[in-house]
């Protein structure tokens, strides 16, 4: 795979349902030990590993397992799940096909985002078309294994993006986080077990099958492997969706998309680190600096502190709210860096401020509301002598 391509490179390439019928060829551990010895991690963010979830799940005894799409891309500076889904759904669907034959599930479930409602009718009529070839429904491709999909909306909120948010949302409840354990795994929806994984996890996922573990682990670096999809926007020439092996530099993709001369770099999206011109040396993989798959380039003129700002205005409306920590630590740090701008906030006031986001980080019940200050420390750490001149009685 080149190291530099635009769109879906690697997953528009790939031979339908070749990866499912590899898979339905061999037994269930066999699949899973595929998986593993790929090193897909999670593509969504967190990057758990696909194999060892898989395994957990396989492991569980119930009568009844569900696989579920996590496609509620909702990470302000991410949309390539919904291209994903828009040029290459049936990899999604092989993808998630794979992983009930490997847990032993009959029911999967494809939680669309609120705000991708245009894309239902396109899915549906693809579910509807894997069903007439035998892809979906009873006896896929002559095997024992029988599995359908249908589509759920959510209603946009952000922190249903976390797995088991997600699942409240399935079940009708608010969508707020679980306490765990239990873990999805072993108590998920209907109380029974569940994977969830992402929309690009699945695709990778079907990739291996139909290419092998020693293909996918060619890609990328020994602890980050495979092709991996960014979200490129702001500041740069050729925003988009780009394909590059993960372990590429900040450096590397920028030169690609046309963001030379960038200030910094938001890598992750709303909740994820600011990285500055100095450290765009530094490699986007698990090991160097991870990300789901969104990077938002920031040029010379841009203000860190508005940027700040509108990361905090974003988590205090999405907070769902649930735990202290992040229910009134983003109101805190907002109000904070509001004080900065008009010139009232300390040095040392500032300094609480970041031991209060350091505090989040530890405190908050769900990963969304520990990495909701991650943007505002960063930028603070890095951008000093830029917030330093707005405080009361200049530095400290």
């Amino acid at each position: 795979m080149s190291a530099v391509k635009k769109g879906l490179v690697t997953f528009a390439a790939a031979v339908p349902e070749e990866g499912l019928k590899a898979a339905l060829a061999r037994p269930r551990s066999e699949v899973i030990a595929e998986v593993t010895a790929s090193k897909l991690r999670g593509r969504g963010g967190a990057g758990f590993p696909t194999g060892v979830k898989w395994n957990l799940a396989a492991a569980a005894t119930a009568p009844a397992k569900w696989v579920v799409c996590n496609a509620d891309e909702g990470e302000p500076g991410t949309f390539k799940d919904r291209v994903i889904l828009t040029e290459a759904p049936d990899l999604v669907l092989e993808g998630m096909t794979i992983a009930a034959w490997a847990i032993g599930a009959a029911r999967g479930i494809l939680y669309l985002r609120g705000e991708y409602a245009y894309l239902r009718d396109s899915l549906e009529k693809v579910l509807a078309r894997r069903r007439e070839k035998g892809l979906l429904g009873t006896g896929i491709l002559g095997s024992p294994l029988s599995f359908d999909v249908e589509i759920r909306m959510g209603s946009g909120a952000y922190v249903c993006g976390e797995e088991t948010a997600l699942i409240e949302s399935l079940e009708g409840h608010r969508g707020e986080p679980r306490n765990r354990p239990p873990f999805p795994v072993d108590c998920g929806y209907r109380s029974e077990p569940t994977i969830v994984n992402n929309v690009e996890t699945f695709a990778c996922a079907a990739m291996v099958l139909a290419k092998g573990a020693e293909w996918f682990r060619g890609i990328g670096t020994e602890v980050s492997t495979g092709p991996k999809l960014f979200s490129v926007s702001g500041d740069c020439r050729e925003p988009g969706v780009w394909e590059f092996p993960l372990g590429i530099t900040i450096a590397g993709l920028l030169a690609a998309v046309g963001g030379e001369g960038a200030k910094a770099v938001q890598v992750g999206g709303a909740s994820g680190r600011c990285v500055p011109a100095a450290e765009f040396g530094r490699t986007l993989a698990f090991e160097g600096v991870p990300t789901g798959g969104s990077i938002i380039v920031f040029g010379p003129r841009r203000d860190m502190l508005h940027v700040a700002e509108n990361f905090l205005e974003f988590f205090v409306d999405e907070s769902c709210g649930q735990c202290t920590p992040c229910r009134e630590g983003n109101a805190k740090l907002l109000e904070g860096v509001r004080m900065l701008r008009e010139g009232r906030c300390s040095w040392a006031y500032l300094q609480e401020l970041q031991k209060l986001g350091e505090v989040m980080q530890l405190a908050s019940k769900c990963g969304l509301g520990q990495s909701s200050p991650n943007a505002f420390l960063s930028i603070v750490e890095h951008f000093r002598p830029e917030i330093m001149g707005r405080t009361a009685g200049g530095n400290a």
